[in-house]
């Protein structure tokens, strides 16, 4: 039942081409708002007199509040509707975007950051659901397959955008930049798309609440999510560290940084479309397989540092992990989005969710284990990484074999 008494404008069945068009351009938004300053960083350390971890943290502050808020704008959507709530989250976006772009203040940053993870949230959640409001069976299927792929646009875009940006106007043209395109989105969503949720629930916290639970005591789909987060970290953890490496280490320039952040986001995409070619192969034993080969290169990478340590060692060894982070997203994504079709903005926000606050805190703590120094630390933070993943599966595996026996 819905909860409002305000006329709802349902999507029309002619606009529905473009919209799912807005849907898919939309879910790279999130990767957007951390990559596009990439490159910037050690500029905006400079720029505002702050440490680069205090820059570093206006990451780790996103994707707390990306993954926090992720956990409960899925109930929200799926009592109030998706339309509504994703257009006004964008024009909020926009605002805090300029307001950032305004200010020197790093705290103000920060609370404005955290605004952006809100909204983030809001639209992003929105549009997952939006899929699954609209498709079914194979058709949502293969869409689900298409997001992970979809989503790394935004590392692979976004940076390269923003090295050319910072070198020729600055670090404010990157939040100038996302607000601009929020903006120009919000038109586009208020022409074309309109609310495709049909029927609404009641908005009842211990209802809700049973849902969250079953949920989470459901262990292949929270082992999933520790995967994803996993996962991501990897790239995570290279875009906080990699730009001091290339610009402070090697020399380089940010254009250099956009460059190569493009092309570990082309690693990503690669995984992705991997992932979706053998999604009808044996789940584990596909998976158990890319995370041995990642365990492999990174250990090469170490090894390898003892007679060679440049921008393209660093490039080659990373390019290669990343591709195995994206198969491992890719499949890992399908599977927990998949799981609970009659309740899929509570699913996309709970996946989302939990796997930005594994994010945010396991990057965050490596970062600062292992400071952002060379290519050597690089290469034990992804080692500490993969060997928790491999955990993980090894759990995984040993509940597939004790629910075979029962």
């Amino acid at each position: 039942m819905n909860t409002s008494t305000v006329p709802i404008k349902y999507i029309k069945e002619r606009n529905q081409g473009i919209a799912t068009i807005l849907a898919f351009a939309l879910l790279p938004i999130s990767g957007f708002a951390t990559d596009i300053y990439i490159p910037s960083l050690p500029d905006m350390a400079g720029a505002i007199q702050v440490s680069n971890v205090q820059v570093q943290l206006t990451l780790s502050i996103f994707l707390i509040s990306y993954g926090v808020s992720q956990l409960f704008i899925g109930s929200v959507l799926d009592s109030f509707g998706r339309y509504k709530i994703c257009l006004y989250a964008l024009l909020v976006f926009a605002a805090a975007s300029i307001v950032i772009a305004t200010s020197h203040n790093i705290y103000l940053i920060y609370f404005m950051r955290v605004i952006h993870g809100i909204t983030v949230a809001a639209i992003v959640v929105a549009k997952r659901a939006y899929f699954v409001d609209l498709f079914e069976g194979d058709r949502l299927k293969n869409y689900l397959s298409l997001f992970s792929i979809i989503w790394s646009t935004g590392p692979i875009v976004a940076p390269f955008i923003g090295g050319y940006l910072q070198t020729a106007f600055g670090w404010e043209s990157n939040f100038y930049f996302l607000a601009g395109f929020a903006l120009v989105f919000a038109l586009l969503e208020t022409i074309f798309s309109g609310e495709t949720l049909k029927h609404f629930t009641d908005f009842q916290l211990k209802k809700i609440a049973r849902i969250y639970v079953q949920m989470i005591r459901t262990t292949s789909f929270t082992l999933g999510i520790v995967m994803l987060g996993l996962a991501y970290c990897m790239v995570m953890v290279y875009n906080m560290t990699g730009p001091f490496i290339i610009e402070h280490h090697l020399n380089f320039s940010p254009i250099v940084t956009g460059y190569s952040s493009l092309f570990l986001g082309f690693a990503w995409m690669v995984g992705g479309f991997i992932g979706k070619a053998t999604i009808n192969r044996p789940f584990f034993k596909r998976l158990m397989i890319n995370s041995v080969l990642q365990l492999a290169f990174v250990v090469l990478m170490i090894l390898s540092l003892n007679f060679v340590s440049n921008l393209w060692s660093l490039i080659f060894f990373a390019f290669i992990i990343h591709v195995g982070a994206g198969y491992t997203f890719n499949n890992y994504f399908t599977f927990c989005l998949g799981k609970f079709p009659k309740n899929a903005g509570i699913a996309g926000g709970l996946t989302g969710g939990f796997t930005y606050v594994i994010v945010s805190v396991l990057s965050y703590g490596i970062v600062n284990l292992i400071p952002a120094k060379d290519e050597r630390n690089l290469s034990y933070s992804y080692l500490v990484m993969i060997i928790i993943s491999l955990v993980v599966m090894f759990m995984i595996l040993k509940l597939r074999k004790k629910d075979a026996v029962n």
